[in-house]
């Protein structure tokens, strides 16, 4: 189970889940919503936006360290895009 799920936060649009997390002091959201980043400005949140190259764990759990990383990196207002990396 999500920790959106768990908080009430899985049937929320973008923008509000944006504003319901900041509310909720999250300070990043971890998505694979490729999208969120055209949908959404985040110049004045408090919260970052990291987003990964699949929604598919078998595809995520290789490129983990790059996750952790991103996550480390991540500031309040910043996007982070994990490419996908391809299959050896």
């Amino acid at each position: 189970m999500s920790l959106a799920i768990e908080v009430g936060l899985d049937r929320v649009s973008n923008g509000a889940l944006l504003k319901a997390a900041e509310s909720a002091g999250f300070e990043i959201i971890v998505t694979s919503d490729r999208n969120i980043r055209h949908q959404q400005n985040l110049k004045s949140r408090k919260i970052a936006i990291v987003i990964l190259p699949s929604g598919r764990w078998p595809l995520v759990a290789p490129q983990i360290l790059e996750v952790v990383a991103a996550v480390d990196l991540a500031h309040p207002g910043s996007y982070w895009e994990i490419a996908l990396r391809p299959a050896s």
